[in-house]
């Protein structure tokens, strides 16, 4: 199979660039390198004959439309996208022309694409877009979001998402696109760009410095490993009903100081304080995020029941995982905190 990745330097994006060659696809990854993408973190299939690169923003409508007729993909796997709430509620702008229009633009593409191709081809060709679980909205100490839950998104990140989320099901509605959506709870794992909380504690703790939680640390999060992630994503993508929405979740709920405080445990058996300490003593209450929802949670059932994936990673294995994963990658964050990004708050301005 032949896939166009977008975002395929981001976090989620290069994981699921590396399990699509690793199961035998030929990919091209189209992105536009913002500061959240690191081609760094694909060097070590950069030279596979089946991957290639290109440096484009989808909001180039006509080089995505000349892109898709090139490469002649079976499969689309929308995943560009600005992402961070508190760079969302700062400067909302760019959310909303990539998220939206660049949105717009692939879907545009890769109708008239799709339209030129017959038979086998055209059978077998998928619009895949992720997003997210936050076009929902906040939930209550109770309940979990499913595919019938009615979006109520509350920062421009989530909204633009929701933009987006709708735009996908209008192409198929209307134009008869073979789409599929995905959204998705709390990812985390290898590669994330280090402005997200877990690998902020992380760096923030072996840094010594105080270690951030917004408010009492009582927003509830539904974290999801991100290689779990891109397992559903293939598996949606090759199997899934074309006008179909299936949430991806971890079933792994944490408030985010029971979450913090986790990773301090782990970091106290993988590398122990000089001093001997824990680094739960650096934990630090900070003024809240404006507009925070207070819980998001996904039931995984549809996805289990119809297409057979549930998430392999428990309550704490896969923070283990990332944890050693920093450890041993040090190169690759040093790399982006030696730039203009150094760990600073955003979205305070809200």
């Amino acid at each position: 199979m032949r896939v166009i990745v977008t975002g395929g330097a981001g976090f989620i994006g290069s994981n699921l660039v590396r399990l699509l060659l690793e199961r035998g696809c030929e990919v091209l990854n189209i992105d536009a390198l913002t500061y959240a993408g690191n081609i760094h973190s694909l060097d070590d299939v950069a030279d596979l004959p089946a991957y290639r690169f290109l440096h484009a923003d989808v909001r180039d409508a006509e080089l995505m439309r000349r892109t898709m007729k090139e490469y002649s993909p079976d499969w689309v796997m929308h995943l560009a996208a600005e992402s961070h709430v508190d760079r969302s509620i700062d400067d909302p702008g760019d959310f909303i022309t990539t998220n939206v229009m660049g949105t717009f633009s692939m879907l545009q593409a890769s109708l008239d694409y799709y339209r030129s191709l017959e038979g086998e081809r055209k059978q077998r060709f998928r619009f895949h877009h992720i997003s997210t679980d936050e076009v929902y909205g906040t939930l209550g100490r109770d309940g979990l979001f499913t595919e019938a839950t009615p979006y109520s998104p509350h920062s421009p990140y989530s909204s633009s998402k929701a933009a987006s989320d709708h735009l996908v099901r209008a192409w198929h509605d209307t134009y008869g696109l073979p789409v599929l959506v995905t959204n998705c709870s709390n990812n985390y794992g290898p590669y994330q760009f280090p402005e997200k909380l877990i690998p902020v504690v992380i760096l923030k703790a072996l840094a010594g410095e105080p270690i951030p939680v917004y408010g009492k640390g009582e927003n509830v999060r539904d974290w999801l490993y991100v290689l779990d992630h891109c397992e559903a994503l293939f598996t949606v993508v090759s199997s899934g009903k074309p006008g179909e929405t299936y949430n991806i979740g971890g079933n792994n709920e944490k408030t985010n100081l029971e979450l913090v405080e986790l990773l301090c445990s782990h970091l106290d058996e993988l590398r122990p304080r000089a001093d001997g300490g824990s680094y739960r003593d650096q934990i630090t209450f900070v003024r809240d995020r404006p507009g925070h929802d207070l819980r998001y949670a996904i039931d995984a059932s549809k996805i289990r029941r119809e297409l057979g994936w549930e998430p392999k990673q428990d309550h704490s294995s896969g923070f283990r995982k990332t944890i050693e994963w920093y450890l041993t990658h040090e190169e690759w964050w040093r790399r982006i905190l030696s730039g203009d990004y150094r760990l600073e708050r955003l979205g305070i301005n809200g």
